[in-house]
């Protein structure tokens, strides 16, 4: 009888030993599953048998017991790479180790293009996610007195799950371009840059960086770009920027005319003395970082050479000869 048990003992030993880390069922690819909230553990089990996860086996249910996760295993979409073993499948619905889908915000976006983005990745809805960024509560919330959030939602790329809301998502973004601001504001000056002496707030920096952001996309110019605009407030001098133009009009991808440029709006530079109304596109790191730490040169004029790069002047005189010297290049070459 004692020998008998001592065999039965033995022989279950064997057949549950080995299974925890052994391979399940073989697969060429990954195998991806999206657990509903609630469902319980057969339920689970049933969906990841049918994916070729594991085996349909009873063993499976013995181990969540023995590691103490059958009641814990967590909702959501799971990828699963082939020969994982039933260990680690446990181990990452237990842990809620679910997909983290990319969503890239490049800089300079508007809103309006992030909302673009939210609706092409199914995040949610264009219009949703715009009533979400000039919700008073939301902006409240960051205690930010703005319109909306335009150029608060920090250019990077972020990770979320499926069904992450757009709430969520932009809460991470926000605090992102917050966290941002506080380092560069407490970055001291490196070679060939100073601290800007303008009493600016915080919106008032986010601002002007959205407009440095669209005047320049080569980051060595940046600090320069800069320096142009603060000289020209520091001096009343008008802006003069195309991109607020841009923004004010929503002429995104047209050529601006004469016309638009006498057009009165918030954001008209060429109208409207200081600041435009708010920020006009989401800025970067080294927009920035241009803004807190401007070129230590006192340029107050710049035109574009045509190359992507700007040339700089510091006196109308010698900007007006530079801006007669591209025209006539650009007359030469036929453009």
């Amino acid at each position: 009888m004692v020998l008998t048990l001592l065999v039965m003992l033995a022989g279950g030993a064997l057949w549950y030993w080995g299974y925890p880390d052994r391979p399940g069922p073989e697969r060429a690819a990954v195998a991806t599953i999206d657990i509903p909230a609630r469902t319980g553990f057969y339920g689970i089990k049933e969906q990841l048998v049918q994916a070729g996860v594991i085996k349909d086996d009873i063993r499976f249910a013995l181990l969540a017991k023995q590691m103490g996760v059958a009641r814990s295993l967590k909702a959501g979409e799971y990828a699963f790479s082939p020969r994982v073993t039933p260990r680690e499948v446990l181990r990452d619905l237990a842990a809620g180790k679910v997909v983290q889908h990319a969503i890239t915000l490049a800089e300079g976006l508007t809103i309006y293009q992030v909302a673009d983005l939210m609706q092409a990745g199914n995040w949610g809805g264009r219009e949703e996610f715009l009533r979400l960024v000039a919700d008073a509560e939301v902006l409240k919330g960051f205690g930010l007195q703005a319109e909306n959030l335009e150029g608060y939602l920090f250019p990077d790329t972020y990770f979320f799950a499926k069904g992450t809301s757009m709430r969520a998502m932009v809460t991470v973004m926000v605090k992102r371009m917050l966290s941002v601001l506080e380092q560069e504001e407490a970055q001291p000056p490196a070679d060939g840059t100073e601290s800007n002496t303008l009493p600016l707030t915080r919106h008032q920096v986010l601002i002007l960086a959205s407009i440095v952001e669209k005047e320049s996309a080569l980051p060595t110019e940046r600090p320069l770009v800069a320096k142009v605009f603060l000289n020209r407030l520091r001096t009343g001098m008008k802006l003069q920027a195309d991109p607020t133009v841009i923004y004010g009009l929503m002429k995104f991808g047209s050529p601006l005319t004469k016309s638009d440029l006498a057009t009165a709006n918030p954001y008209n530079t060429y109208v409207n003395f200081g600041l435009p109304h708010g920020p006009i596109c989401t800025p970067g790191r080294t927009a920035l970082a241009a803004v807190f730490r401007p070129a230590a040169l006192d340029y107050y004029y710049f035109v574009s050479q045509n190359d992507g790069s700007h040339y700089f002047s510091k006196t109308l005189a010698e900007h007006n000869q530079a801006v007669d010297r591209y025209r006539k290049k650009r007359a030469a070459n036929g453009e």
